[in-house]
């Protein structure tokens, strides 16, 4: 699905990534976890080719990509919403992004009509529980209303690569694991590869299956930590669970 290989990228002087390489397969979830100002953000923006390498490679489904990829998609932190659209017109704005350009960034559009859009963006707003809230504006929904507009704009795009940049940071902690949750079962049932940038350890450890570790740059090689038995619902009770925490917080502890 995604392969980095010998990639170079930096910001004036400062290297981030120097000959980094890296290889996420399909329908695997990763969380990616480090300090502050490591790259974790920076990896996340050239995988979605808003940042581009100085050097080496980067190819998802064997090709590179020198603008985004109509079929990653992407999750902020601020989530990214119009103030001035409602919760539907929000969901349906990939959409109609997309009509100008078509699903694959090249040829001509496939022929969506408002009733076809208007019932995907249905779908997702009730697949995520908010279509009661279809009318409202964000400046009249909750974080977490707010986060599952900007995930359900995301699933009306049928990626297969969503990429998260702290999406859940801003938000109360029952809502923070129910959204986690959710968005993983969503990932799973559309066979969805999915990559979280956490600054959490336990957000990472719950999450990522599998959990690239960066440190401070430039990052030279990937450190990735195992965590096959996650992401489940009960995975916080596990002994598993525990241990990999510990384990992260215990190589974390060499960056402070």
């Amino acid at each position: 699905m995604i392969r980095l290989e010998a990639m170079t990228f930096g910001y004036g002087e400062r290297l981030v990534f120097e000959r980094f390489s890296w290889e996420v397969r399909r329908g695997e979830i990763w969380a990616i976890l480090g300090p502050s100002g490591c790259g974790k953000s920076t990896l996340l923006l050239l995988l979605a080719a808003l940042l581009h390498p100085q050097a080496g490679t980067i190819r998802i489904e064997g090709r590179t990509w020198e603008r985004p990829r109509p079929r990653t998609g992407l999750i902020l932190q601020d989530y990214g919403l119009l103030p001035w659209a409602t919760v539907r017109e929000n969901a349906a704005l990939g959409l109609r992004i997309r009509r100008f350009y078509g699903p694959d960034g090249r040829h001509a559009p496939r022929d969506m009509t408002t009733a076809d859009l208007d019932r995907r963006v249905g779908y997702w707003l009730e697949r995520l529980g908010i279509a009661s809230l279809a009318e409202a504006y964000p400046a009249q929904l909750s974080g977490g209303q707010r986060q599952r507009t900007a995930i359900a704009r995301t699933f009306a795009l049928e990626p297969d690569l969503l990429l998260m940049d702290e999406p859940f940071s801003a938000l109360d902690a029952p809502t923070r694991e129910s959204l986690q949750e959710l968005t993983l079962a969503l990932c799973a049932e559309r066979g969805v590869t999915a990559l979280l940038v956490t600054h959490a350890i336990e957000e990472a450890a719950f999450v990522g299956q599998r959990i690239l570790l960066l440190g401070e740059p430039p990052n030279r090689r990937a450190t990735i930590i195992e965590n096959p038995h996650a992401p489940a619902p009960d995975y916080r009770t596990h002994p598993d669970y525990r241990r990999t925490v510990a384990e992260l917080r215990r190589r974390l502890e060499v960056f402070r």
